[in-house]
């Protein structure tokens, strides 16, 4: 199955995430069946990003967005670790400084934006402009509304740049959410990722939805598609997203670059070399 097409959010399309199977797991029956494609992916990837780092004409932008415990962390951990921290790096916006409020909301992104042969991962993003912002009332709805328009051109001025963006939702249930936070509380090495907003959030989840879906409508384009991706299976999330990476590195016909130097000169010196190097040093 073609998760690429499957996924992705059409550009104009009207999402209702109440019509979403977040169980869905595609053709693969358990975490079992999808564990060899999986690993297949991340191997690929590690090649692809190796020949992106080195060939320096494509940068690639992840963004990872999802409510409280939808995995965007373990996202992370089990996709993007593949890649060669040399050449890729997260990065997460949190609640903005007082420095970045008095700028535009764009300010404290744009000098995270990857550069040629990078790869960036945005672990919650912009996008927490037109969701958080909106859902508490942080800023007046004229203001808001406005952002997403600007959201659009930013990436379109990235893409102009030779970056490829890659934007994924994400989606679990309310239930799969509390069984995690469950889930945390039982484990000793999970508790520090606790916090008392998981639950006083969740009263919120009608609001986020509205949001998530707004955000998703306006802001899925061709040049920046969204993907929502069921995730209350995480095997399957990893899969989905590995696999839709995969496919948008194979669309660059990435190649490592020519050496730079006379490899037949470089041979001769290093022969040379062997020659007179002393016994047994």
């Amino acid at each position: 199955m073609n998760l690429r097409k499957k996924l992705v959010v059409e550009p104009g399309t009207r999402v209702r995430l109440k019509d979403v199977d977040a169980a869905f797991h595609g053709d693969y029956a358990s975490a079992d069946h999808a564990k060899d494609d999986l690993a297949k992916n991340v191997a690929h990837l590690a090649e692809l990003q190796q020949k992106l780092y080195g060939e320096k004409k494509h940068a690639l932008l992840v963004v990872l967005q999802g409510i409280d415990a939808a995995g965007k962390d373990g996202t992370c951990w089990h996709v993007m670790a593949a890649m060669n921290p040399q050449g890729t790096y997260v990065k997460g916006f949190k609640q903005p400084t007082e420095e970045e409020r008095q700028h535009d909301f764009l300010w404290r992104v744009h000098p995270h934006a990857p550069g040629l042969g990078q790869v960036a991962v945005f672990n919650r993003s912009h996008y927490e402009d037109v969701l958080v912002v909106r859902v508490h009332d942080l800023v007046p709805k004229e203001v808001w509304s406005q952002r997403y328009t600007l959201i659009n051109d930013f990436e379109k001025l990235l893409t102009l740049q030779g970056v490829t963006i890659l934007k994924f939702f994400l989606y679990i249930t309310p239930e799969e959410q509390l069984e995690r936070f469950r889930q945390r509380l039982d484990d000793p090495a999970r508790q520090w990722k606790i916090s008392e907003s998981d639950y006083t959030e969740r009263a919120l989840w009608d609001q986020y939805v509205a949001a998530y879906e707004d955000m998703l409508e306006k802001c899925s384009t061709p040049h920046a598609p969204w993907y929502v991706i069921p995730s209350n299976h995480k095997w399957f999330r990893n899969l989905a997203v590995s696999q839709i990476i995969e496919s948008a590195l194979d669309d660059m016909k990435l190649r490592l670059p020519a050496p730079t130097v006379d490899l037949a000169k470089i041979r001769r010196a290093y022969h040379q070399a062997a020659k007179v190097a002393p016994a047994g040093g």
